[in-house]
């Protein structure tokens, strides 16, 4: 048995030895472990990225938590949000009464539930209980995942022109931007267009802005949409029930509306393509159903080698996206003169896609029209125009369909119809449908 030595001498030994492993580190001679060589961000080739660009919280006219709708949407495999309350980042110090209803208690509960009662702020002012709105700062860190979930800072520019809506969205941006007036529907488009772009030039941020739901109210005629230059995207689609995306009798649809904005701006005014956008404008997240402003219901397919809010952004400006309420698309390409799109089938459902064009030398005079509102007053409404303006050129039931163009062609888009229903429709007897953008010859 080994007599026990001192501590004392047990410590020494223990720092020489210390103190020669840090020589031999230090040393000019040593070598250091070599580090891993880094990763690179991404090596894989572009993909499609799901994403809703329109979207409300209770910083404006949303029910529920920003948390709680980012969380939704992270949930049901979207990869990115844009954030567009009306007139605001979010941003800055806000608190909502906590009991003011009952959806606002329910919100309150949910809320607390999901995220714990340490996350969740509260106080009572003249007896009355308040929550804190967390700003984007706070809260993004919980959600953000490199490759999985981006939220992208953006704003409703919500504002009308004689009583008509003209609602912008600015997608990206910094700065929150105080809409302005114009002299006119177009003019009122283009100036708060021009706020984005400039915003955007002063900044050095990659941002958008595009016209969300021109038949809210019949806000803006296919008329006032070919005529602002800035105007490069719009909502084909919105899942608010009540922006009227199909029209009625008086009023075009927005799809008809597009097919008109593309002709002329095309083949009169010598302007460039409008894209078509599909997004929710969801504000209600309580109740769901036929009626309801839900999440879910429309949403864009951008194609990226990787995922930042400056590649999505930068996505839609190239036209490399198609817009969707259920059906998925594989390939959207253009070989040539040829464009190819391939369908992701499901069991037991059927597509159908229309190849969509207005041919050069169409007639593209059209007639003014007016329609009686409400009150009785004659209101200009988007014109009468050629029945080939927008006509289906060819159609294919095949998951592989293609059409080459011939040249003769302003435009060309495609639309695809499945036989699907949507999980929770815009309308009743909705089918999913997927919208590839124009090219042209």
């Amino acid at each position: 048995m080994f007599p026990a030595r001192p501590l004392v001498v047990v410590a020494l030994t223990a720092s020489a030895l210390a103190a020669a492993v840090a020589f031999q580190d230090t040393h000019p001679g040593a070598k250091a472990p070599a580090a891993p060589e880094p990763a690179a961000v991404t090596t894989a080739a572009p993909r499609y990225w799901k994403g809703n660009l329109h979207t409300h919280t209770l910083w404006s006219d949303g029910d529920d938590f920003p948390e709680m709708v980012a969380d939704w949407y992270k949930r049901n495999g979207y990869q990115f949000l844009a954030l567009t309350d009306h007139n605001v980042i979010a941003e800055g110090d806000k608190w909502v009464d906590a009991a003011s209803t009952a959806t606002r208690k329910s919100a309150v509960a949910k809320y607390t539930k999901r995220f714990g009662e340490k996350w969740v702020e509260t106080r009572t002012v003249k007896d009355k209980a308040q929550v804190r709105l967390k700003p984007l700062a706070e809260f993004r860190s919980l959600f953000e995942e490199p490759g999985k979930f981006l939220l992208i800072p953006s704003e409703e520019i919500t504002h009308a022109y004689a009583k008509r809506p003209v609602h912008i969205n600015g997608i990206n941006l910094r700065d929150p931007i105080k809409p302005l007036d114009g002299t006119d529907a177009v003019e009122t488009v283009r100036v708060n267009l021009r706020q984005v772009n400039e915003q955007r030039a002063r900044t050095s941020r990659v941002m958008i802005g595009f016209l969300n739901h021109p038949n809210f109210q019949w806000g803006v005629r296919a008329e006032e949409m070919l005529l602002a230059d800035e105007l490069r995207f719009f909502e084909v689609f919105n899942g608010h029930p009540g922006v009227r995306n199909y029209g009625d009798a008086d009023h075009a649809s927005c799809e008809r509306i597009w097919d008109i904005t593309l002709a002329l701006r095309l083949g009169k005014h010598n302007l460039p393509i409008v894209y078509g956008l599909a997004t929710d404008d969801s504000h209600g997240y309580h109740e769901y159903g036929l009626g309801k402003v839900n999440p879910g219901r429309g949403w864009v397919m951008v194609r990226a080698p990787f995922l930042t809010a400056e590649t999505a952004v930068k996505g839609l400006e190239a036209g490399d996206f198609y817009a969707s309420t259920g059906v998925v698309l594989d390939e959207v390409a253009r070989d040539g003169n040829t464009l190819k799109i391939a369908i992701r089938g499901e069991p037991g459902v059927t597509y159908k896609t229309e190849f969509v064009a207005t041919m050069k030398g169409t007639d593209l005079a059209g007639a003014p029209k007016t329609f009686k509102d409400k009150d009785g007053k004659e209101t200009p409404v988007t014109g009468t125009y050629s029945a080939d303006i927008g006509k289906v050129i060819a159609v294919s039931a095949e998951l592989t369909p293609s059409y080459t163009l011939t040249g003769k062609e302003l435009y060309v888009r495609a639309k695809v119809t499945s036989t699907k229903s949507p999980a929770n429709p815009y309308a009743k007897g909705d089918v999913e449908v997927a919208w590839t953008q124009p090219i042209v010859p």
